[in-house]
Formats: C-alpha cells, sequence, structure tokens
C-alpha cells in the first residue's frame, strides 16, 4: 500500500463578507454543488455564514480534482461507506478489470477559518478509504484569551501525558504549538477511521516525542502521520494577516508499526502539497459540470 498521498489547500485569500457576496460568487459555488454533488443537497443556503462558504468549497474540491485530471462529470460516481468515508469510481472505457478495481480514489475534506483541504489517495477501495485531513490553526480561541486558558479549555481532549508536554514552563509559543499538533493528528485519525463528532478524543494517545500512538490503551499500527505547516497571508478589511496553521494527514497503510513524517522542507512538500486561492477555484466553476 504505497500509493503516493496528494493534498490540495485552498486558502480564502480575501475578505468572504464583502467581495464574493458583491460578486454573487456563494451563489455560483453553491448552485453548482446543489446540481452536482448528490450528497452535498442538503447543505442549507447561507450567504452570510463563513462556515456555510467553507462547506460549500470544500464540496467543490472533488469537482475541481477530477476536471484536473481531465474526467467528464458523467464518467465518476462518488460512493461512500456505512460511516461516511468518501470514494470515487472512475467510469473509463476499455479498461481491464484489475486496473479498474484500483483506479478508486479515496479522499477527505477539512476545513478551519481561512483554510479549505482535500486528502487523495488511489488505490483498492479498502486501500484508500481510511484517508483523513486535520487542520488546527495555530492561534487561541477567543482571540483574547491566554494561551494557559486555552489550553485548560481543551484539556478534556488530551490525556495526562499528553498535557506534560504543554507545561507552561515551555512558553506560549511552544505550548500552543505543540497543542495544535495534537489536536490536528487527533483530528485527522479520528476522520480517517470515520468516527462521529462525538468522538471522545481522550481515548486517543499521542506520544510526540516517541512518535507513538494508541487508543484505548492498545498501539496503533499500520498508519502513516505526515505533519506539515501552512503560513497564509489573507486579506481581512484591507489589511493583509498573516495566519499559521498545523495540518496532518492520516493514511491506513496496514505496516507493522506506525510512521510519523515531519515536513519542513518546502520543496518536499511541494511534491505531494499544492496550495490554490479561492479566485483559482471560482474562475473554473463553469467548467466543473462538464
Amino acid at each position: 500500500m504505497n500509493s503516493p498521498i496528494l493534498v490540495w489547500m485552498l486558502y480564502l485569500n480575501r475578505e468572504v463578507t464583502t467581495e464574493i457576496h458583491n460578486s454573487k460568487e456563494y451563489e455560483k459555488c453553491y448552485e453548482l454543488i446543489h446540481n452536482t454533488v448528490p450528497h452535498a443537497k442538503n447543505i442549507p443556503s447561507n450567504p452570510s455564514s463563513g462556515e456555510s462558504l467553507r462547506q460549500i468549497i470544500a464540496q467543490m474540491m472533488p469537482l475541481l480534482m477530477m476536471r484536473h485530471r481531465r474526467i467528464p462529470r458523467a464518467r465518476w460516481r462518488d460512493h461512500s461507506t456505512h460511516n461516511g468515508k468518501h470514494w470515487i469510481e472512475q467510469m473509463l472505457d476499455h479498461v481491464n478489470p484489475e486496473h479498474h478495481l484500483r483506479s478508486m480514489i479515496g479522499y477527505h475534506l477539512a476545513w478551519e477559518s481561512s483554510l479549505v483541504g482535500m486528502v487523495m489517495v488511489q488505490g483498492k477501495q479498502r486501500e484508500v478509504v481510511n484517508i483523513g485531513l486535520g487542520i488546527k490553526q495555530v492561534a487561541v480561541e477567543p482571540r483574547d484569551a491566554t494561551v494557559s486558558a486555552y489550553v485548560e479549555s481543551l484539556s478534556h481532549k488530551l490525556t495526562a501525558l499528553e498535557m506534560s508536554f504543554l507545561a507552561p514552563n515551555l512558553g506560549d509559543e511552544v505550548v500552543l504549538r505543540r497543542l495544535c499538533i495534537l489536536l490536528a493528528l487527533k483530528s485527522a485519525y479520528i476522520k480517517a477511521i470515520g468516527q462521529p463528532i462525538g468522538f471522545d478524543w481522550s481515548r486517543l494517545e499521542f506520544n510526540i516525542s516517541e512518535e507513538t500512538c494508541s487508543g484505548d490503551g492498545q498501539p496503533l499500527t499500520g498508519w502513516e502521520f505526515r505533519l506539515y505547516k501552512a503560513h497564509l497571508g489573507v486579506q481581512r478589511r484591507g489589511i493583509l494577516v498573516e495566519e499559521s496553521y498545523q495540518c496532518v494527514t492520516a493514511h491506513f497503510r496496514g505496516t507493522q508499526d506506525s510512521k510519523f513524517v515531519w515536513q519542513d522542507n518546502n520543496k518536499d512538500l511541494e511534491s505531494w502539497v499544492q496550495f490554490i486561492n479561492i479566485d483559482q477555484m471560482t474562475n473554473v466553476i463553469p467548467k466543473l459540470t462538464d
């Protein structure tokens, strides 16, 4: 199971509450997914909601990905497992059965604040559905909270060992970064296995220093976790604002151990992570229905 992972990250590089709505881009995006993505029909229209926009943009990502592969919309189907894990089946002519079985594309969508992401991998259906993406903005919430108060508000998602990695004497910057790494790791894994929103995050434990992980006290084996950062410059009320995100992909590869890959080199990251902005998405809306 050595299929390469690809990630597309779309950043909302401009203010979404004015420019998008005034140019009716929200309506165009909503209409697109309502007409072409059957499982997205239950997303209500809410032009004033940033969360609604992120949801809609996320559902457009598979359309853009398949357009990039030059596969017409009529030639692929989006399936899902009983626990909501999605994969795409390509309906191609003159393909032998074995190649068809290995052409399934598993994917997962995630979003937070100004960042929307899609992770994908191709192979047999059972090899590609257990994939997830975790995104955590490196910032406290609410914005005027202290780091210690923010950690305390999320302590119910962490184990005693994980909390020990967040000692205040390490300094706010280190503590916040470590907290976001832990939360992104857990989010990616939970999404990869298709657990519901109410899943108890403290059942999972990640020992970052030893690069091990467990669930309910039992080692989690066979997983590959890739960790990388995203630094964005976005326009907010006419001012350029810098934002930082911790991102993690989780993919079950069936190996004897779990592996942690820290991607700090931009050149290596560019080989499997692509960044696009909202203009690059909205400019091709008319082509995404073909």
